[in-house]
């Protein structure tokens, strides 16, 4: 951003101050003063040339003031818009994996319908296309719990990115 100096710190108390109510109560009270030099017997003409060109000059400069302002957005607004492309791609980014995941607890339900079936299967005694022993039963029974587990986390994890 703009490199922070004593000159840049002045010109930004003076950018703020130039909008500010007491801005406004100051030049309100320096424009009427100026006129009320005419009853100290100093000319019209002579007080509306030195008016006049300091209100050119202060004219200039807030142009210049404005100018800064604007190229000061214009660059904020620059490094705004280049964080939201970063963000974009990783929403993107966030998107495929979570398309991927999609897949694998589709994948995972699967296996889990299957597991499911050869557990029916045995629980009915329809076990002749199956060969389990005891320990190999409760493996089964632990795998198909830690995928429901695996299952569940996911869905909480897709429910908070949502």
């Amino acid at each position: 951003m703009t490199e922070t100096t004593p000159q840049n710190s002045f010109v930004d108390r003076a950018m703020m101050w130039i909008g500010s109510t007491s801005s406004l109560i100051v030049h309100t009270i320096l424009f009427a003063g100026s006129f009320a030099l005419t009853l100290f017997g100093i000319a019209l003409d002579h007080v509306l040339l030195v008016v006049t060109t300091l209100v050119s000059l202060e004219a200039i400069y807030m142009a210049i003031f404005i100018q800064m302002a604007v190229n000061r957005n214009t660059h904020s607004l620059k490094e705004v818009e280049k964080d939201i492309d970063e963000i974009q791609v990783d929403v993107d980014e966030m998107q495929e994996d979570v398309d991927e995941i999609q897949k694998d607890i589709d994948e995972i339900q699967e296996d889990i319908d299957e597991i499911q079936g050869d557990v029916d299967d045995i629980e009915k005694g329809d076990d002749k296309h199956l060969v389990y022993g005891e320990k190999t039963q409760v493996v089964l029974t632990g795998i198909e719990t830690q995928l429901q587990n695996l299952i569940r986390e996911i869905e909480v994890l897709k429910h908070k990115r949502e």
